[in-house]
């Protein structure tokens, strides 16, 4: 198995692409840290990745908060003693025209999409320059790359995880630590609304050469190959996973 001995940290792993990579991340052999503000024992992922026979560790953490951060990196590596793997996809939106958009619209989405992407990867950086080896994956959006109507504050927030990816994966690259981003495009709760809206979904489409919206499983195959050494040689890139919406 590519992850076998492996350590990752999945945020935002309650549901959708983050619970997706992580059952696709435990099936290739690695242990997993589950972080959600709303996770817990009980949940299928927690009981899928138990049937595999790997070991978890789940915690109800707030990525905006810098402290609760700290706390579960620390909790994580007194645990199994080191963290090989970050997938930073913990996210939320609060859509709204730029000239409605209240300023706790605006503070919450920054606070938790991209504070919280730098807190996380802040946090498993340090560990990760001591032991010199290291895979982190951060999660941007169409909306970060291109822009997109009605959510400002996202696409500041995701624009910013795209170009802070760069700096990282330049200032780690020292320490073999390699830091790349996904710009995925699945049904999720995030989408379901685009999805679900017979206008919306045939706007969307017709800007998706594939002509479908992707499934979380489609997404988790590209963060193994990025965790795992068969990407080796691969830093600081930005892979779509869109159905070819965008064509970097």
């Amino acid at each position: 198995m590519r992850l076998e001995n492996k350590v990752a940290i999945v945020t935002g792993a309650s549901k959708g692409i983050g619970e997706a990579v992580s059952l696709a991340l435990a099936g290739e052999g690695a242990d997993l840290v589950l972080v959600s503000r709303s996770i817990k024992e009980e949940d299928r992922v927690v009981g899928e990745i138990k049937k595999m026979g790997r070991r978890v560790l789940v915690r109800q953490v707030d990525v905006g908060d810098h402290n609760q951060v700290s706390k579960m990196v620390e909790s994580a590596l007194e645990e199994y003693g080191h963290i090989d793997v970050l997938f930073n996809n913990a996210g939320i939106y609060k859509p709204a025209m730029l000239w409605k958009m209240s300023p706790e619209q605006w503070d919450e989405v920054l606070r938790i999409n991209l504070s919280g992407t730098f807190f996380c990867l802040q946090a498993v950086a340090k560990p990760m320059i001591e032991q010199k080896k290291g895979s982190i994956i951060n999660v941007t959006s169409s909306a970060g790359l291109m822009g997109t109507i009605g959510q400002i504050n996202y696409t500041a927030a995701k624009g910013g995880v795209y170009a802070m990816t760069k700096s990282a994966a330049k200032e780690l690259a020292r320490y073999n630590i390699r830091v790349n981003t996904i710009s995925p495009m699945a049904e999720t709760d995030m989408t379901r609304v685009i999805a679900s809206d017979p206008k919306f979904k045939a706007k969307y489409l017709e800007r998706i050469p594939l002509g479908r919206f992707g499934q979380p499983e489609e997404i988790a195959p590209a963060v193994v190959f990025l965790a795992a050494d068969d990407s080796s040689y691969i830093t600081g890139q930005t892979l779509c996973i869109d159905g070819g919406m965008i064509m970097l």
